[in-house]
């Protein structure tokens, strides 16, 4: 085996830092929902409704995973143009998630479902806790977007065709899309 084939065969060393952070990051909502579970099988538990929102913005986090595998695949073919209105577009509807994530804690705190309550709210406080830190990890996800956005758009040249970093932004992309969709049915599940 030469050398060339033996270096394409081992992991980047950013994408190894990444798979250990997102395992991290898989404990850590794996204790947020266990602890979510035990807190509502001790009863006094509030039972609502997903706000609209949420719903609306589970569509666009879709959508939004399926640009960013669409643009890091045009990337590879040297598609530079079309590479840049889907990332373009990727950084948008990630923008537009995180709005709607905010619009959906508006409609639950109109509803009376607040972070800080007592007693039957603790329930509206956990979705709040968990699905706002989702949020922050979202908002790395977005500022990454919007850096490449910016990249893509406004340098004139590109000088480095490695999809390497690319590639590390939409696994994580997927990542934080495949969490939220987790994060989506098991609040859904658990309120009913």
């Amino acid at each position: 085996m030469s050398t060339l084939t033996a270096q394409r065969q081992k992991i980047h060393p950013h994408k190894f830092l990444l798979w250990i952070a997102i395992a991290s990051i898989c404990m850590m909502f794996a204790g947020w929902t266990s602890a979510f579970m035990v807190r509502k099988a001790q009863g006094n538990w509030l039972f609502f409704s997903m706000p609209m929102a949420f719903w609306v913005s589970t569509a666009v986090i879709l959508a939004s995973s399926v640009t960013m595998h669409l643009s890091i695949k045009e990337f590879k073919k040297r598609n530079m143009s079309l590479y840049k209105k889907l990332i373009s577009l990727t950084a948008i509807l990630g923008v537009v998630f995180m709005l709607l994530q905010f619009w959906g804690f508006y409609d639950m705190h109109i509803a009376g479902i607040t972070l800080a309550s007592n007693g039957e709210g603790v329930s509206g406080s956990f979705i709040y806790v968990i699905s706002g830190i989702h949020l922050l990890h979202m908002l790395g996800g977005v500022i990454a977007l919007v850096i490449v956005f910016f990249v893509v758009n406004f340098r004139r040249r590109t000088k480095v065709y490695s999809s390497n970093g690319l590639e590390i932004l939409g696994t994580y992309w997927h990542f934080v899309d495949v969490l939220w969709i987790y994060l989506f049915l098991f609040f859904l599940y658990n309120q009913k």
